[in-house]
């Protein structure tokens, strides 16, 4: 029977001054997550923070829903509402952090059924699949220029260097209700999963990526070195994380 190994990392970058980036790598409950915080200096890390912790607290309940049967779009929707409530429920008792929000992807699978993941996600912190050197998107982003894209208003070269091209349209802790998008995708030994917050697709196109993840060590700590090396040595301009899970 295939299992999953993850491993994570986070850098401030060489740019910013602090590190707003969370991630989570729960091997014994199948979850691993990666949140990216926003809201200044302060709120943008607790933002991020507080949706890791939750999904720290909750990933063995959720393992337990998931082995009775329960549907993983419920388990992760009610995990990430969880996430949610939580950080309002901060952003209430603490003035000061008022605004603060996050992004998060998350990639889950049901144990014993190792053959299927679920990612869930809002925001742009993206999930990528690399299978036998192909590197196949698993989330799109919630984003204005995602939607500029859709509607054919933007090419992909224009929205490079569109003034809107940060601007998310969904997050957690941002509004009242938050709308996850979730996606089951199958998977295969030797398989690798990539979750990373926009520090590292600011730095690297997808081709990038790919070519990182077809050079050298294809360990998860390898990938996940090499991916993190590569946003640096362009320049580092956000603070970048890397979960990167393999099913063995």
């Amino acid at each position: 029977m295939s299992t999953w190994i993850g491993i994570g990392r986070s850098e401030t970058g060489l740019v910013r001054a602090s590190n707003q980036d969370a991630f989570a790598v729960i091997d014994s409950a199948g979850m691993w997550a990666v949140a990216d915080g926003m809201g200044g200096h302060v709120g943008g890390a607790v933002a991020a923070q507080t949706a890791i912790a939750t999904v720290q607290a909750q990933a063995a309940f959720s393992q337990e829903q998931l082995r009775s049967g329960t549907s993983p779009i419920d388990v992760l929707t009610a995990l990430i509402s969880r996430a949610h409530e939580a950080i309002l429920a901060q952003a209430r008792s603490q003035p000061k952090l008022k605004g603060m929000g996050t992004t998060l992807v998350l990639l889950t699978v049901i144990p014993d059924q190792t053959s299927m993941a679920y990612v869930a996600h809002i925001g742009d912190s993206r999930a990528y699949r690399f299978r036998a050197g192909a590197l196949t998107p698993l989330t799109r982003d919630h984003s204005l220029i995602e939607k500029y894209l859709e509607r054919g208003i933007l090419t992909p070269e224009t929205a490079k260097t569109h003034p809107e091209r940060h601007v998310l349209t969904r997050a957690l802790g941002v509004t009242a209700t938050v709308a996850p998008t979730i996606a089951g995708c199958a998977m295969q030994e030797d398989d690798l999963v990539i979750l990373c917050s926009d520090g590292l697709t600011k730095m690297l196109e997808d081709q990038d990526i790919h070519q990182v993840l077809c050079d050298g060590d294809p360990s998860p700590a390898g990938a996940c070195d090499r991916l993190i090396a590569a946003a640096l040595d362009r320049g580092g301009e956000d603070n970048v994380t890397v979960v990167v899970v393999a099913c063995r």
